[in-house]
């Protein structure tokens, strides 16, 4: 009897509802075609709830993704949201609190620059021929955005603010263990990015780094100092493999490979939490754009993020890497095919809608 994964949908706001769409469509037929069930159950979330629920994230969908084995998470905000409390607003009052609520300690963001849409990168073309695809891995839950102290104060006549970076060596270890496992599983190399000449934080992140690759002996382990990464991207994007770092490293660097695709709208994430549902580990899996509300309802938004996050879904959620493999090929196939939306098109390519290329690669997965 084929395997059934429950999964609970919140389109968002914005492209939201129209890119999810199509990822839902080609969830359903990648489950026919690989003999597994998906129970999928679609829930308001951000300023479409607000506007129905009278807050962010109701009670009745984190109901829904406590029940789930995974959550595929479409955009949030708008315009017609931010006169509200900053902490009221779509973007702090429902990812956020999801994240907290399921310790979601770990980001990936892969950079992916496929050969055809190299151009669109603002590096020289021989940095990026042939294309790359570069895996950050970002610790979500710990560092400078979570430490204590925290806040502004009057200090003899003079305003000071304090944030506190704080890790301990717990939460380097599972964020470690789990770079390593996924280095394990593609090129065998990974790059742990610190501060490590500065910070006393750093020192611990790389001596746990140092400690724990001894459990991998088939993966390579390099350090690089953050300043010196960030200058290495650029220069040598194709040398990069899996990059593990903390949060605020992590924050900034990701949004830095993101931006050297030249294609935001094709790259997804995943959020990883530390407990299991059974065989699977829970995740929340999401587009790394945003909900774009200046094209909304036009039929151009470029699904092909949200359809990766369910590629990624498939693969660390409930491991199944050919069904993943098998969205991934579709996706490549339509690229080099010609087929474009608005916000990668080039001269000499078609130019489509949201649900034409999502029909292209529904065709594509049979290949």
């Amino acid at each position: 009897m084929p395997l059934t994964y429950k999964i609970a949908a919140l389109a968002g706001d914005g492209i939201g509802p129209e890119v999810m769409a199509e990822a839902i469509e080609l969830l359903q037929r990648c489950a026919e075609l690989d003999d597994f069930r998906v129970e999928l159950t679609e829930s308001l979330v951000g300023g479409a709830a607000i506007d129905a629920k009278g807050k962010a994230l109701p009670e009745e969908t984190l109901s829904n993704c406590e029940v789930s084995d995974a959550v595929l998470f479409g955009s949030v905000g708008g315009p017609q949201w931010e006169k509200l409390p900053p902490n009221e607003q779509p973007e702090r009052a429902a990812l956020l609190p999801l994240r907290k609520h399921f310790s979601l300690f770990a980001n990936l963001r892969p950079a992916l620059c496929l050969p055809e849409l190299s151009a669109a990168s603002p590096l020289r073309p021989d940095l990026v021929q042939g294309g790359f695809e570069i895996l950050c891995i970002r610790e979500l839950t710990g560092g400078l955005y979570f430490g204590q102290p925290k806040g502004t104060r009057k200090e003899h006549g003079d305003t000071i603010a304090v944030d506190t970076m704080v890790y301990r060596k717990s939460e380097v270890e599972r964020i470690a263990n789990l770079a390593f496992q996924i280095a394990r599983l593609r090129k065998r190399k990974l790059v742990s990015v610190d501060k490590a000449n500065v910070l006393e934080n750093s020192l611990l992140w790389r001596a746990v780094l140092k400690e724990i690759a001894q459990e991998y002996p088939e993966v390579e382990l390099t350090h690089l100092l953050v300043d010196n990464a960030a200058m290495q991207f650029i220069r040598a994007p194709k040398t990069f493999d899996v990059v593990v770092t903390e949060n605020l490293f992590g924050d900034i660097l990701s949004d830095e490979l993101a931006m050297l695709t030249g294609s935001i709208g094709m790259l997804p994430s995943a959020s990883l939490g530390t407990g299991q549902h059974g065989y699977y580990r829970f995740g929340l899996y999401e587009p790394s754009g945003g909900s774009a509300p200046d094209i909304a309802g036009q039929g151009v938004a470029n699904p092909i993020a949200q359809i990766l996050s369910v590629a990624m879904m498939l693969r660390y959620s409930f491991h199944l890497n050919d069904s993943a493999a098998r969205i991934e090929s579709a996706v490549r196939k339509t690229i080099a095919n010609g087929l474009r939306t608005r916000d990668i098109w080039s001269e000499g390519t078609d130019l489509v809608s949201t649900k034409e290329i999502g029909l292209e690669i529904r065709a594509n997965l049979e290949d």
